[in-house]
This record gives C-alpha cells, sequence and structure tokens, in this order.
C-alpha cells in the first residue's frame, strides 16, 4: 500500500512540474546573466555525465572501444546530427570495434 502511496505521490508532482513550465512561462521572467548561467550549467553536467560514464574509473581495463564510440557520438553531435543518429553510431562504432577484437 506504501509503494502504491509513493508512485502515486512521484506521479502527480511530475505531473506538477511538467505543468508549471508552460503554466508560468509568461509570469516568470529570469535576468539574462542568469539564462546565461542556466546555459552554460547544463552544458557542463552534460560533458561532466559524458566523461563519468565514458572512462569507468576504478572497473579495471576501460579499452579503446567504449571512449572511440563516445568521440564518434561527440563530433557528430557537435555538427548537430539528429539525436538517434548521435546515439546510433555511437553505439554501432563501439559494437564494430568489440567485434573485430579492439576492447
Amino acid at each position: 500500500m506504501m509503494l502504491a502511496a509513493g508512485v502515486i505521490a512521484l506521479a502527480a508532482g511530475t505531473y506538477a512540474f511538467r505543468w508549471a513550465g508552460p503554466a508560468l512561462r509568461s509570469r516568470v521572467r529570469f535576468p539574462e546573466r542568469a539564462r546565461q548561467l542556466l546555459e552554460i550549467g547544463a552544458v557542463v553536467l552534460l560533458a561532466a555525465l559524458v566523461a563519468v560514464t565514458t572512462l569507468p574509473f576504478g572497473t579495471g581495463h576501460v579499452g579503446v572501444a567504449l571512449p572511440a564510440g563516445v568521440v564518434v557520438g561527440g563530433v557528430l553531435a557537435w555538427r548537430r546530427s539528429p539525436l538517434l543518429v548521435v546515439i546510433l553510431a555511437a553505439a554501432a562504432t563501439t559494437a564494430a570495434l568489440r567485434l573485430v577484437g579492439v576492447s
């Protein structure tokens, strides 16, 4: 029963957050400096996420295949390719290198 209540509470909170963005868009204004800092923060957060997931420190030998796939994905993202293309190309690069024996 407690699990169901927790799931319902999280669902309601998620819905409220998603509703609040469009509902409050015209009422809340951020200063230009805050807007710039939020954009920079998002880029830094994504870069940190890529770094942490690409190079899993402490798990043994990383190999070349995984970082090579991330580099391919990064280049495609930098060139503004569609997200699906970026993900598929990165995964295909990693899989192909592992298939030919490059770990």
